[in-house]
């Protein structure tokens, strides 16, 4: 009897053992299928906004023209976003921010609720009752892709903002307040910014509108919005608007330093919601946006949208991390690849050109916020994988901007080129769309916009034309304009070539040998020289300047790299291989001063190495030139590891509109394309377990390494769909193809993979 029942038991704990276990992997697959469906859980947006990371901060989606974020009091170079996390003050919440700059700008239509008497300026840190800003804790705040929250300690306001990609949606929940109100200040803006122009005028019982003009990093920015509110105005005690330029705010619709309020009384946890559009061409094309975009008053909706809108981009990239951590930094920096360029267009594709006329229904989506002498080395190449429906609209923004001021851009910002940064980097990326086989966009005339560029007169051109090179004593940043022309003007030979059009191959070729004019033999580094037979002296190759020397945000040592375009040639030029390699091995052992006046940029240095800059940023992947790939492993992981991170201070430098993102995601998945315009990704060290991209051509490309480890960082072999690849770099096209990329990884070098000169990644376009 108990035997038998003994058996019943042990029957009976089976079954429920094995009820466990299939509930448990039930549990086990929803949650992972939960984690491949929702991966904006993985981005921190708090990621790089510690440090010199500079990111936005707010609600957004992908490219959206609007970045609705909160703009601290502070000022100064770590708050060129209008955000850092060291700070503790919130002035309002602003429209429009940039990412990840050295140079600060935007933070347009600044909106700012309050309680109680208020006067209508920022006010000072040291009386807090001058002004109306509001301390805030980061224990009352909240961040997530398409969202963001955050509880006002002055008033005892929770501010909620969400955004689609024209328009701004706040939702304020007040306290009981016989005086709450909601202030539309267009005075303030963040860095450079100064407001030139400015009007605000109520349309309606619910509605105002208006425009904001300024300068600054861009020198006639234009902004239109309208405003609509939950609450009829009609029913609020009052609404004015203010001129507060002068000390006494006087009523007053237009002048420089427009601000309007609206009054009214609220119940405990009475919510008022408003939404503004904003356009570049007009405040009805704003309303109409609004129309358009956000019809209802749903805020929740617009929250799970924008959720929405940023999983079906992230779930492009689906990675097996080492761990939580990695699964974080890897996907906030997919996230801030997304950030810009921005739309610049409204709902019915109207946007206002670079000469400020109206272009009416544009049959592309116009872009700005091009950020190309950071871009150009790693965001566009990313782009050419992952968001291909989008490069033919980057590409006709850059010609539409060519036609209307007659070169390619070369930082463009909210229809203003700000001539930002050395070079013309316009002209790779519009290459590299079409040597990759792009066809959304007149081939012709993006030859004729990358060669009348090249073929300009202004800053060095005219000498590069002339003698080869820039003279030192004739432009600052001599040798860093002309090395990055001579990138370009490799690019546009290729192009030629592709074309057809062989005396301008032949000319461009010979140009993008110019890099040789600044190498110095007798120091084997890039320097400044005066004439054909003298280099400006005094020499330091580990001196730097910032604006006032031959390099821009940069050193010799850096330098001496930016040759992507013919690393074959340089390494000739070096002496050989043997000697290539010694110099690459000292640069990331290089111990020197680079001075007081060295450039804030110069940031994540390893050796002379500096990862926080972009011209840096193909160097760790050049030892594969010289058959010794396994040193890109160690320094490619190294950075992998230790420049970035899932902490506020998680990013190195700059992030730069996405390139330091970029360059993270790209070798990551364990290649990077050195070359800007030949389609050729050079391999590194794969840091994940496995990655499936999901391509926008419908195909899959699934990255195995399933060895990999913090210890295995060596690539032993790579297959594609089975086949052995002897070669250093796989082609955009192969990538695009799909199938699986699968990695052999170890814990010591292989002795034969990829060390045979024939796996040299070519200079010429990988096929």
């Amino acid at each position: 009897m108990y035997l038998k029942a003994f058996t019943h038991l042990r029957l009976l704990l089976t079954f429920l053992a094995s009820v466990t276990i299939v509930a448990c992997t039930q549990l086990n697959q929803q949650k992972s299928s939960s984690k491949s469906t929702s991966l904006t859980q993985w981005v921190d947006p708090y990621i790089g906004t510690s440090f010199h990371g500079h990111v936005f901060m707010g609600a957004n989606v992908p490219f959206g023209a609007v970045q609705l974020g909160p703009t601290n009091m502070s000022h100064g170079w770590d708050w060129c976003s209008g955000y850092h996390y060291s700070d503790s003050t919130i002035v309002g919440f602003a429209h429009t921010h940039l990412s990840g700059t050295g140079i600060g700008d935007l933070g347009d239509i600044l909106v700012m609720p309050t309680t109680g008497d208020v006067t209508l300026v920022r006010g000072s840190l040291k009386n807090p009752n001058s002004g109306y800003y509001s301390l805030f804790s980061h224990a009352e705040e909240k961040a997530k892709p398409g969202y963001y929250s955050v509880k006002l300690k002055r008033y005892n306001i929770q501010a909620e903002l969400t955004a689609t990609e024209r328009v701004g949606m706040h939702q304020y929940t007040f306290p009981q307040a016989d005086q709450a109100s909601i202030i539309f200040d267009l005075k303030e803006g963040i860095g450079w910014d100064t407001p030139t122009e400015t009007f605000i005028e109520q349309l309606n019982d619910s509605t105002i509108a208006g425009y904001r003009f300024s300068k600054g990093w861009a020198n006639d920015q234009r902004v239109y919005f309208t405003a609509v509110f939950s609450k009829p105005i009609q029913k609020f005690e009052s609404y004015q608007v203010y001129d507060t330029a002068s000390t006494t705010p006087t009523p007053a619709k237009k002048g420089t330093r427009i601000k309007g309020i609206t009054r009214f009384k609220t119940k405990a946890g009475e919510k008022v919601l408003v939404k503004v559009g904003i356009s570049p061409v007009s405040a009805e094309n704003a309303l109409a946006n609004i129309k358009a975009e956000v019809p209802h008053w749903n805020f929740d909706q617009v929250v799970r949208e924008a959720d929405l809108a940023w999983n079906k981009e992230l779930q492009k990239v689906e990675i097996e991390a080492l761990d939580e951590a990695q699964m974080r930094t890897f996907y906030t920096a997919l996230y801030h690849s997304m950030i810009a360029p921005s739309i610049f267009n409204d709902h019915n594709g109207d946007y206002r050109g670079t000469d400020k006329k109206v272009y009416p229904k544009a049959n592309f989506t116009n872009l700005t916020t091009f950020s190309l002498w950071d871009t150009y080395r790693a965001a566009h190449p990313l782009y050419t994988i992952l968001q291909t429906n989008r490069v033919n609209d980057m590409v006709n923004s850059m010609l539409a901007i060519y036609q209307q001021q007659g070169k390619l851009p070369v930082w463009h910002l909210m229809g203003n080129e700000t001539n930002t940064m050395v070079g013309y980097s316009g002209v790779p990326v519009v290459a590299d769309a079409l040597l990759k086989g792009f066809d959304g966009f007149d081939k012709n005339l993006a030859y004729e916009a990358m060669k009348a560029t090249a073929m300009g007169n202004e800053f060095g051109l005219k000498k590069v034309k002339e003698l080869g090179f820039i003279p030192a004593d004739d432009e600052v940043e001599s040798v860093a304009k002309g090395l990055e022309y001579a990138i370009s003007d490799g690019a546009i030979a290729m192009v030629a070539k592709k074309l057809g059009k062989e005396e301008d191959y032949q000319y461009f070729s010979k140009r993008a040998q110019n890099y040789q004019n600044y190498f110095d033999k007798q120091t084997r580094f890039m320097r400044g020289r005066i004439s054909q037979n003298s280099w400006r002296t005094p020499f330091d190759p580990f001196k730097s300047e910032h604006r006032k020397d031959d390099y821009a945000e940069g050193n010799s040592w850096q330098y001496t790299w930016l040759v992507p375009q013919d690393v074959e040639g340089l390494v000739r030029l070096m002496g050989g291989e043997k000697r290539f390699a010694y110099k690459l091995d000292s640069l990331f052992t290089a111990q020197g001063d680079m001075g007081e006046g060295a450039s804030n940029d110069i940031t994540g240095l390893i050796g002379q190495y500096a990862h926080g800059n972009e011209p840096s940023h193909h160097i760790t992947y050049l030892y594969p030139y010289v058959g010794q790939p396994w040193k890109t492993a160690e320094k490619v992981r190294h950075i992998i590891h230790t420049m970035y991170s899932d902490k506020p201070d998680g990013i190195i430098g700059n992030e730069d509109v996405g390139q330091m993102s970029s360059w993270y995601i790209l070798s990551t998945l364990g290649f990077y394309q050195v070359h800007p315009s030949n389609g050729a990704f050079v391999f590194g060290s794969p840091a994940v377990k496995k990655a499936t991209l999901h391509l926008p051509n419908g195909k899959t490309l699934e990255i195995s390494a399933p060895k990999n480890s913090r210890e295995n960082i060596y690539i032993r072999r790579v297959t594609l769909n089975g086949k052995p690849l002897t070669k250093s770099y796989i082609t955009h096209k192969e990538l695009m193809q799909g199938g699986k990329l699968d990695f052999d990884m170890g814990n010591q070098p292989s002795p034969t993979w990829g060390v045979a000169k024939e796996s040299w990644p070519t200079s010429q376009l990988a096929e």
